[in-house]
């Protein structure tokens, strides 16, 4: 974090007056208590801890401590979007190569600057691709936003004043009740698709079916394809919300370059930070924590012996950093400052779900049949071993579920209705070592922001992160006697297995590793097969798309009668 000037700038950004014979900065307490310096520094941290907590939430996969999701269509081997892999991991060697690469691009735009003088030409080039490259983020990031008010509008499951659950049926276009008393179901009154209060206000037939096709259209899936003659076809199904999404991000990133706004550039840049966590995985902690100390080294040596971090940050004007303005300056937060260390902080939260679903595996004793050994003195010794049957719990997935947590949690509580175990499996599971991330993360800003005010200088930030994030995910493992899990935890595919015979010792803990799981190998077989279907039926019609684009949307069915 650095303030835009590395010398002549004080704690909030502002350039002074070059007055003579001044007597040199000095740091009083009573500067850093004033309110509007305590509101400006509660604005910085709130604005990156907001942007963590979202990304590390929009990271969430199915973790390989919990069995694929159940889903109703048999037939589909299609993965969902919890299930899908990261688009790269981290290996041990990043931890040396990322500061070599980030050195190399730092002292590159430094003396190109210089090269330029004029760095507008740069600006204009840089904010052209970190522009296109953020239509993708913001694309992601207002789908999911848009995904979750849908949710809110149109939740599955509702809890009324009495804990009764109503659970809204598309197909019979009705809300069905379930009394946790008896846990019996039968269709209620309610032809609405609303919750709460609206669900029992009587509406017109056209209205009423006008409201079910809404949300039909927006909670079912789109087919979107795209093909060209000679360069292959894509095919995906994805929510209508982000094809809004898309269309959001182009005016917004359209808006940026003619307004040159600072917020709409923070808000490309928050974007960015999001699409960044759901496809970066640091693999494994150890891995995670090597790669930030590294990090860490790098960025005191930039900006505290070297002019080459302030002087880009001061001279950029691009989607690299978040820029926090306020009436007495402004202040400046690079991405990798927030980026890096939510990398770590996003596995923390996955490793809580890790944890969650391993804790409901269920190991069933088997038969097995006993084993003789014949020693020296031809005695025969019968030794039989205790073999179990390991069963994973489903995953939950998360899409949709923080409507239904809204709309199934009382008025001053902070968990929903005991009886919505998918909603707390999504959403409320126990998150230890995201909390003591998070609380370290804010503890390593306070920090920076003390530092900036106490010797006027901009700060590395990582020299305060780094340590506060890794030492509270550390120190949390040593505390709840989990060092063992934290460091054996790992998103490399190794841990990914199936429902197997194990055994297991006397701690309970598994003696034996099964096999890597082959859902992965077979959806990829799944894939292969359905293009040379359709390759096979384009040669057999007797022709060829040259260019094709298409998006269908998914027919309304009519309501279900008994």
């Amino acid at each position: 974090m650095a303030s835009p000037d590395a010398s002549a700038v004080n704690a909030t950004g502002t350039t002074p007056t070059t007055v003579p014979d001044t007597k040199p900065y000095t740091f009083h307490w009573d500067m850093f208590l004033r309110p509007e310096v305590l509101l400006f520094d509660a604005q910085v941290i709130f604005g990156a801890l907001t942007i963590i907590w979202l990304g590390a939430h929009g990271s969430i996969r199915r973790p390989p401590s919990a069995a694929p999701a159940e889903s109703e269509d048999k037939d589909k081997k299609k993965k969902s979007k919890e299930d899908e892999q990261f688009t790269e991991g981290l290996t041990a060697s990043d931890a040396i190569m990322f500061p070599i690469l980030a050195g190399a691009v730092l002292i590159g735009l430094y003396y190109l600057l210089e090269w330029l003088k004029d760095p507008d030409l740069l600006n204009k080039i840089l904010r052209g691709y970190m522009s296109i490259a953020g239509i993708a983020g913001l694309g992601k990031l207002s789908g999911d936003a848009l995904e979750i008010i849908t949710s809110f509008i149109f939740p599955s499951v509702w809890s009324d004043r009495s804990n009764r659950l109503y659970y809204v049926d598309p197909e019979r276009r009705s809300q069905v009740l379930v009394d946790p008393a008896t846990d019996q179901a039968m269709i209620t009154e309610k032809k609405s698709p609303f919750p709460g209060i609206v669900s029992s206000v009587p509406l017109p037939t056209g209205i009423n079916r006008l409201a079910w096709e809404i949300r039909h259209l927006f909670t079912e899936k789109w087919t979107v394809r795209l093909a060209a003659h000679g360069f292959g076809s894509f095919k995906s199904q994805i929510k209508f919300n982000h094809i809004l999404g898309f269309l959001v991000s182009i005016a917004i990133t359209t808006a940026y370059h003619l307004m040159e706004w600072h917020v709409l550039s923070n808000i490309l840049g928050s974007a960015m930070c999001y699409a960044a966590f759901g496809m970066l995985s640091p693999t494994s902690f150890g891995i995670g924590s090597a790669v930030l100390w590294g990090l860490f080294f790098y960025d005191i040596v930039m900006v505290f012996y070297t002019p080459f971090m302030i002087t880009v940050a001061k001279k950029v004007d691009a989607p690299i950093k978040l820029v926090f303005k306020s009436s007495s300056g402004f202040s400046m937060l690079g991405l990798g400052d927030i980026v890096v260390p939510g990398l770590l902080m996003a596995l923390a939260l996955r490793f809580d779900l890790y944890m969650f679903y391993k804790r409901q595996i269920q190991y069933q004793p088997i038969d097995v049949s006993p084993k003789q050994t014949s020693s020296t003195d031809k005695a025969v010794t019968t030794t039989t071993e205790m073999q179990f049957r390991r069963t994973k719990t489903p995953f939950v997935e998360s899409e949709g579920q923080w409507g239904n947590r809204f709309w199934t949690t009382k008025l001053g509580n902070l968990m929903p209705n005991p009886a919505c175990g998918a909603v707390r499996a999504a959403t409320a599971f126990p998150k230890p070592y995201f909390y003591a991330s998070v609380t370290g993360y804010a503890l390593g800003m306070v920090l920076t922001l003390t530092m900036l005010q106490v010797f006027n200088h901009g700060q590395p930030a990582l020299l305060y992160l780094v340590p506060c994030v890794t030492g509270s995910v550390w120190l949390t493992g040593l505390v709840r006697r989990e060092l063992k899990d934290v460091w054996g935890y790992t998103e490399d595919g190794s841990l990914d297995t199936k429902d197997v015979v194990v055994t297991l010792d006397a701690n309970g803990d598994e003696v034996r590793k099964p096999v890597a799981d082959k859902d992965e190998k077979e959806s990829k077989d799944g894939a292969k097969s359905e293009k040379e279907a359709e390759k096979k039926e384009e040669e057999t019609s007797g022709e060829y798309d040259v260019v094709l684009f298409s998006i269908k949307a998914p027919r309304p069915r009519p309501p279900k009668t008994d």
